[in-house]
């Protein structure tokens, strides 16, 4: 039964099945790949990294790595390196330090910043503050805009004049008051709308979008469905990368966790503590999308986003079942996909 059970345990989660048949079940709608998070001490994979913090240093670890990752495990991005000393060294790099660049109030003047692009299209992050509209001000509008390229530095950065009135300012969280979204201090929601347009599709017409050598521009953010919804700006889902949604950073039961959190759970520092600011947020998204965007995993030839004869849908089509059941775990697990775009891509 042992060596059985042993032939029957997923290579990926380390779940075991009574039959075969069981496990080819589970491989085909668990999508475990090579770029899951994964235990650096028993090579478990996760669905998330919160799923992966649970099993090293949750209410109920895996003891032996538990013991491990203490010794020798980094809090932040739940690496376990080979030594205490090795630890020491990679937190520095680990935790970002809180920026304390001054950011005025608002830009009078439209800044643009080109540079070259070396390698596929160029990431910008997108944050916006929202204030309240309609009779108990919890309409969302779009009130302050903040858009940063990859290295912190401000694109475009002013506040926003909503299409119908303010009925809630939300000053303690949003900082703005009245004055700011006046003629003189705020931009039209359509011009808003038109310059943000413009840069991230960069010359492309939107229809047309889509190549990776192409010109248009990666947008990162959190909630970046809301935030376009309230610019009323539509942008290609595949260019977006929402820190919201990749399940990486999701919760164990595929919620989605702030950006607050995740800055300090993975970053290592603390934001939105008091009126919020969006190029903070900007900073933040990106910081998060980078270090999501650097892991290392085996370089793939194929996109479960685009080619569908590389789903596990027909990777573990029934008709292969007896095929199936003649592999081992490894074999099974080598040739599952995911069921989500894996960031580390945008940089092959």
């Amino acid at each position: 039964m042992g060596s059985e059970s042993l032939r029957n345990k997923c290579a990926g989660c380390y779940r075991e099945f009574n039959k075969k048949e069981h496990l080819v079940d589970h491989m085909r709608t668990s999508f475990h790949s090579v770029h899951e998070p994964m235990c650096g001490s028993c090579g478990k994979h996760c669905r998330s990294f919160e799923s992966l913090r649970e099993h090293l240093i949750g209410p109920l670890p895996k003891v032996e790595c538990a013991r491990v990752f203490s010794a020798r495990g980094c809090s932040f991005c739940l690496t376990i390196l080979n030594s205490p000393n090795a630890v020491r060294g990679h937190r520095q790099t680990c935790q970002f330090s809180r920026e304390t660049n001054d950011i005025p109030s608002r830009m009078t003047n439209l800044g643009i910043h080109h540079e070259e692009r070396t390698r596929g299209p160029q990431v910008f992050a997108l944050g916006c503050k929202m204030v309240g509209g309609g009779s108990d001000g919890t309409l969302d509008l779009c009130a302050r805009v903040c858009h940063n390229d990859e290295h912190a530095r401000v694109i475009f950065h002013t506040y926003v004049k909503p299409l119908i009135a303010v009925t809630n300012y939300r000053y303690e969280t949003t900082g703005v008051r009245p004055e700011y979204l006046k003629n003189s201090n705020a931009m039209p929601l359509r011009d808003v709308k038109k310059i943000i347009e413009d840069f991230l599709c960069n010359g492309e017409p939107v229809w047309k979008i889509g190549s990776k050598d192409g010109k248009a521009r990666i947008l990162v953010g959190h909630g970046l469905d809301h935030d376009l919804n309230c610019l009323n700006l539509e942008y290609p889902t595949y260019m977006l990368r929402d820190t919201a949604k990749y399940p990486p950073l999701m919760k164990t039961s595929k919620l989605s966790n702030s950006l607050k959190y995740l800055t300090q759970t993975y970053l290592g520092y603390a934001i939105q503590t008091g009126i919020q600011d969006p190029f903070e947020d900007c900073v933040a998204t990106m910081r998060l999308y980078k270090r999501m965007c650097n892991l290392s995993h085996k370089t793939e030839d194929y996109s479960i986003a685009t080619n569908a004869q590389n789903r596990n849908s027909s990777i573990f089509a029934s008709r292969r079942q007896n095929e199936l059941e003649r592999m081992t775990p490894d074999q099974l697990l080598a040739i599952s996909r995911s069921d989500y775009y894996y960031w580390c891509l945008d940089s092959k």
